[in-house]
């Protein structure tokens, strides 16, 4: 990875794991601003940042289904929390489907947040920790939580129908709810998770489906369909463009 970009990334406690996937921090310690290339991850993001050009703000993005371009701007400094789909509805008691391919803008105090939450990695999550697992419910519906289980262990393989006949909930009634809930049906999360998984196999080197694709032209359309390059290209990741944190963690 360009060394003028810092990544870092903790796992969170066991109590929160079926919420948030991980919380990360990401640096341009560089006096330059940088193009990225943001893939799809099946993440929902809580964002806090700030540049040499930008004050301290908060961001909440929805789901992602398509490349994003950006660009990070010299000196900026983000601390970040990656939220399972279950966080929607059981951290921020909402709905995220109007964020899908979008992010929108929190006030600057969300959650009792600032500046100085900035300075120390360790402490900002110690009390983002803290703040969601106050927000939890006593309760959480048996039934999302199985399907949760097994959507994220099987890394979006299992088919909705497959999924229906294990939780015992509709396919219909599963996708309506995926829908409203996420803006997407369950079909393309399970593919961006797909795709996702690919990208640990790209990592390594290997230019070929692993599992879960019928085969190579299956595999090369739908890494196009969410990176917008074939996995050649992906693969060599000129001058650091593509962003995958789920990737970078195992680096």
């Amino acid at each position: 990875m360009d060394n003028d970009l810092n990544f870092k990334l903790i796992k969170p406690e066991d109590l929160l794991s079926d919420f948030v996937e991980s919380f990360w921090l990401l640096h341009n310690q560089s006096g330059s601003d940088k193009e990225i290339v943001i893939l799809p991850d099946g993440r929902v993001d809580l964002i806090f940042s700030q540049s040499a050009t930008e004050p301290f703000h908060i961001t909440l993005s929805g789901l992602e289904t398509h490349p994003e371009q950006v660009m990070l701007k010299a000196k900026t400094l983000m601390f970040a929390i990656s939220f399972k789909l279950p966080a929607a509805e059981y951290v921020f008691h909402n709905t995220v489907s109007n964020l899908l391919n979008y992010a929108e803008h929190l006030p600057a105090d969300f959650w009792n947040f600032n500046a100085n939450d900035l300075q120390d990695f360790d402490l900002f999550c110690k009390k983002a920790s803290q703040k969601i697992q106050s927000l939890l419910p006593k309760e959480t519906d048996n039934r999302k939580r199985k399907l949760f289980d097994l959507i994220y262990s099987s890394k979006g393989s299992l088919t909705v129908k497959e999924l229906s006949g294990k939780v015992y909930w509709n396919s219909r009634q599963i996708n309506r709810y995926f829908n409203q809930q996420y803006g997407i049906p369950l079909k393309v999360y399970s593919n961006i998770l797909r795709f996702r998984a690919s990208l640990e196999h790209l990592a390594k080197g290997k230019l070929f489906p692993e599992s879960h694709f019928t085969d190579q032209s299956h595999f090369i359309k739908e890494i196009k369909k969410f990176s917008g390059v074939v996995p050649k290209e992906l693969l060599k990741n000129k001058n650091d463009r593509f962003i995958q944190f789920s990737v970078l963690a195992s680096k």
